[in-house]
């Protein structure tokens, strides 16, 4: 009898644990997911760029490491349901780099605008559905508006030189 419960308990816990492992998006949530992962992916490869020119200037070297969590938090969703994980499709020497602290901010302003544009207009409303990716949604949303896009107003604000 012992044995009959062991069975049937381990066999209820991997039913539980596959059905959990890997969720089934529809293509519509797995697009969305694709899309905001292209602009984390952007950002990411824009503020690499601007570092990799002008060296560690803030608040792009900080910022940079928030937008490579965006990516894994991304990454992590489309894991999590057994869809394809595209690769950055951007290359660092293809960035157009600007002339002043000033101008690289103002870009970062109007990125970080549209970043939570994109995710509250017409990101959140696709996956309302999806708890799980409304959450991360929401993190980088939020993380967009209320973080990045004040630290690039400060710099911009500032109107410095970058060399």
């Amino acid at each position: 009898m012992k044995h009959h419960k062991l069975r049937a308990a381990i066999a209820a816990a991997a039913y539980l644990l596959s059905s959990q492992s890997a969720l089934a998006y529809s293509d519509e949530i797995v697009n969305a997911i694709h899309t905001a992962l292209d602009d984390e992916y952007k950002a990411h490869t824009t503020y690499a760029a601007y570092l990799e020119h002008f060296g560690e200037v803030k608040p792009f070297s900080n910022i940079i490491h928030s937008e490579a969590r965006h990516i894994e938090a991304l990454k992590a969703l489309l894991t999590d349901s057994a869809a394809d994980i595209p690769e950055n499709p951007y290359n660092i020497a293809e960035i157009e780099i600007p002339t002043s602290a000033t101008e690289a901010c103002e870009i970062a302003v109007k990125a970080e605008e549209e970043n939570a544009a994109l995710y509250f207009d017409q990101l959140l409303p696709t996956v309302k559905t999806h708890d799980e990716v409304v959450s991360v949604f929401t993190n980088l949303a939020d993380a967009s508006q209320q973080r990045h896009l004040q630290a690039f107003q400060r710099c911009a604000s500032r109107g410095k030189k970058w060399k």
